[in-house]
């Protein structure tokens, strides 16, 4: 199943690169991520790669996978890949590019899980659930970067 979203919002390219690398922080502002555990931590000025175990909750679904994440400042891209867990595969790509009003967000999600029950009940919410993914990482910018602002591009 692939998915992919376009979204505007009015921080900088390097705010939004740095709020979506921050992996760790995700329980604290995406309400669905129960825990998060990282290991192979390693930090460059040009690249952050970790890999990271992620439990999710949706009511009594519980499941925990765990993806190798590579963030390059320079291309400003996120690329998230399955280690292991509920799916066959998953591929995630996060791209920042400046746009007139701040930042041009590219969020596509390429994933199939073994349980077709678990594939049928995301296909059927799919757009609905990046909406509120993205949603929640801009309702993060607000408390990190304050009230939006449009961007100068001077």
């Amino acid at each position: 199943m692939r998915h992919a979203e376009i979204r505007r919002l009015p921080y900088t390219p390097d705010q939004m690169f740095d709020l979506v690398g921050d992996v760790e922080s995700y329980p604290a502002f995406v309400p669905w991520i129960k825990s998060m555990r990282v290991w192979n931590k390693h930090l460059t000025e040009a690249e952050i790669g970790l890999d990271a175990e992620v439990e999710i909750g949706f009511s009594l679904l519980r499941e925990r996978f765990a993806t190798r994440v590579r963030c390059d400042r320079a291309q400003r891209g996120i690329a998230v890949n399955l280690l292991h867990g509920p799916f066959k595969r998953l591929e995630n790509q996060w791209r920042f590019s400046a746009d007139p009003i701040g930042t041009q967000i590219d969020f596509s999600i390429d994933f199939e899980f073994r349980s077709m029950m678990l594939e049928r009940i995301l296909a059927a919410n799919m757009g609905k659930a990046v909406n509120r993914l993205i949603g929640c990482f801009e309702a993060r910018a607000k408390v990190l970067y304050g009230p939006a602002q449009p961007v100068s591009q001077g």
